[in-house]
């Protein structure tokens, strides 16, 4: 392989009206269905990837793209789906512990 080969990894996406500057990749797939590991992941997922406030706006503490960036809407996504609420997902996140565990989704009796 020579120096000046150039590999492409992902498509470059066409920028349309409503793109951000810079956003190419799309959301993170969800699981067919939603498993104990799934929504640990996702837990560290919106806790690492949490926004903070910087001088452009809001951005991913972990990486610094935009926020929400695409793990963070992912967990929040699985989290939904596991039937946390936003206020709940909300307290995950203030509360800080990737590690916390989420409590098994209600079932009809």
């Amino acid at each position: 392989m020579s120096s000046s080969t150039v590999y492409r990894v992902r498509p470059v996406a066409q920028s349309g009206a409503g793109d951000r500057p810079g956003e190419v990749l799309r959301d993170i797939p969800l699981p067919p269905y939603v498993t104990v590991e799934d929504a640990q992941f996702a837990v560290r997922a919106v806790v690492v990837h949490a926004p903070q406030r910087w001088s452009g706006g809001m951005v991913c503490r972990n990486d610094a793209s935009p926020h929400p960036c695409r793990l963070h809407r992912w967990g929040t996504r699985v989290l939904t789906l596991r039937g946390l609420g936003g206020a709940e997902i909300a307290a995950l996140i203030e509360r800080g512990d990737p590690a916390a565990v989420v409590p098994p989704p209600d079932r009809p009796a």
